[in-house]
């Protein structure tokens, strides 16, 4: 610590045809180096074009650069071989001791030389500590060919700072792009509360209109008369057609949504900071595990409601069919990781961890929950529901279910694009993502937004009679999730520079993964808002 270091030399190689080709192949595929001091990542400070006083850091170095020699058309391969490292210390004026804040490096590449044979004690004559002769950009760099040698050393400079322990998270958190993210997000905001604020103003001078003329028929002539959402009463608490899937995925929803509401709540307190490597995906995963007890609670009631009887069954199915198709994506995503012999593939010990916090922890829960859900009664619905079902009149085009599912996405898809991009480029091109804070409040404008478009499309259907709304709540909300694919493929093709296939399997897989889960909460969070207005709507008029 403090101590400068000048000129080291880690390693002497001599390249062969394999080698070379490797390193070239590194370099065209614009690979970076990692390395962790202190917890702190590496970096790289390039200063803004646009503003000369802030600094953006790039996190790693490349491996090597593309270049051509004056006068010389031939495209050549230079390899980073000598390294800068700038370590920035903060001294404590009580203790005297100090406390790392910063660690930057300045990659050159410089093809090294030397007098006479190499051992242990040669000295380089491009880079001397006796004669303080420092690496600068002006010697030649060093090429990436079959025969030649590369000598790869660094220096380490010491640097005071004023910078504090506590905030030397700052500088790397700060935003490339602030002011852009902030107005991108604050208008995304602005519309859907204008657009939300609208539907609820309509839905409930329209409903109040609908309950109050209900409520005044008094004749049997008037009663007969009657249109719209009253018709369908003795049909809407019909059960659906596949009800068990039904109570799995609202299940599973339920599980999902109270890991992400934790999730957020934590990171927004600053609980799970980008420092803390690793601890929103520890965190998640642990929460995941035990929210079963409530997915299993909220899928045996809802199974209850619609008078089930075999609530285990739907436990079993709840606790295992999500997680098992995220496993099995997951492992084959792992698998071709494994194959390239990346360091990015997931230890089978870890895998044999997640599996056992599945199967010994999640799985009992759920059962747990699925026993609690079950034993509750339930509460009764406000109709009756008559033994043969009311025929359903021929809808319109736009009441088609496949039209009115595809366009109910579109609203909470908009709610949170704006902030998926950021969140895709801090997960595909390794930035930090920080600001939980107005991840929180998106993520609540997405719980109006699904809740309000799923209703207001609900209570047209009702109105044209068709009384099928269970699924179509569900996948009303959850056609955003299609968006969200669909984006994240136009991300692909517009933002990366992605050439091979196992990357590209490896991108659609995840992303697929995401908006899987994406589809299950948003899917629930309609369906529930949706059991909720029509309960209300049917309970608030008189029927004989």
């Amino acid at each position: 610590m403090r101590e400068p270091q000048m000129c080291n030399v880690v390693c002497r190689l001599t390249l062969n045809a394999k080698t070379a080709k490797e390193f070239k192949e590194k370099i065209d595929d614009e690979y970076r180096v990692n390395m962790i001091l202190d917890n702190l990542p590496l970096v790289v400070p390039l200063r803004r074009p646009d503003r000369e006083s802030s600094l953006v850091y790039l996190h790693g170095f490349l491996v090597g650069l593309k270049g051509q020699y004056a006068g010389n058309k031939d495209e050549k391969h230079f390899v980073h071989n000598h390294l800068t490292f700038i370590v920035k210390y903060h001294r404590d004026p009580v203790t005297e001791m100090s406390r790392i804040v910063g660690f930057e490096v300045k990659p050159f590449s410089v093809k090294h030389e030397y007098d006479g044979g190499w051992d242990n004690t040669t000295r380089l004559t491009t880079c001397d500590p006796h004669a303080k002769k420092l690496v600068s950009g002006s010697e030649p760099p060093q090429e990436v060919e079959d025969k030649k040698e590369i000598i790869f050393t660094y220096d380490v400079e010491f640097q005071e700072s004023n910078v504090k322990w506590a905030s030397r998270w700052d500088s790397y958190l700060l935003m490339a792009d602030d002011q852009i993210h902030w107005f991108s997000i604050i208008n995304s905001l602005l519309i859907v509360l204008f657009l939300s604020g609208m539907v609820a103003m309509i839905m409930l001078r329209t409903l109040y209109r609908d309950i109050s003329k209900y409520n005044q028929l008094e004749t049997q002539e008037e009663a007969q008369e009657e249109s719209g959402w009253k018709l369908v009463h003795g049909d809407v608490f019909r059960p659906p057609s596949n009800s068990d899937l039904l109570c799995v995925y609202v299940g599973t929803g339920v599980q999902f949504f109270g890991m992400i509401l934790v999730t957020m709540i934590f990171a927004a307190l600053g609980f799970l900071s980008p420092s803390n490597r690793g601890g929103l995906m520890t965190a998640m995963l642990l929460l995941w595990v035990l929210m079963g007890l409530y997915g299993g609670y909220s899928s045996a009631r809802l199974y209850k409601m619609l008078k089930g009887t075999e609530w285990k069954r739907i436990a079993l199915k709840t606790a295992f069919m999500f997680p098992a198709t995220a496993f099995a994506i997951f492992f084959v995503l792992n698998a071709l990781i494994w194959g390239q012999r990346s360091s990015g593939a997931v230890p089978f010990g870890t895998m044999f961890a997640l599996v056992f916090l599945w199967f010994c922890i999640s799985v009992p829960l759920v059962f747990l929950g699925g026993h609690f859900g079950y034993k509750k009664p339930v509460t009764e619905d406000p109709v009756k529901t008559n033994k043969i079902a009311r025929q359903i009149p021929e809808q319109p085009w736009y009441m088609n279910s496949l039209f009115s599912i595809l366009i109910g996405g579109i609203l909470p898809f908009g709610a949170v694009f704006i902030e998926l991009f950021f969140i895709l480029t801090s997960i595909w091109l390794h930035q930090f993502y920080y600001i939980f804070g107005f991840l929180f409040i998106v993520f609540l404008i997405l719980i109006v937004t699904c809740a309000e478009i799923t209703i207001v499309l609900c209570y047209f259907q009702l109105c044209s009679e068709d009384y099928r709304w269970w699924w179509r709540s569900y996948l009303t909300s959850g056609s955003s999730a299609l968006y969200l694919f669909l984006y994240a493929a136009f991300y692909f093709f517009t933002k990366l520079e992605i050439t091979k296939p196992v990357s590209g399997v490896l991108y659609f897989g995840y992303m697929l993964l995401l908006s899987y889960g994406f589809f299950v909460v948003t899917g629930t969070i309609g369906f529930y808002s949706c059991f909720w207005f029509i309960k209300l709507i049917y309970a608030s008029v008189k029927i004989d």
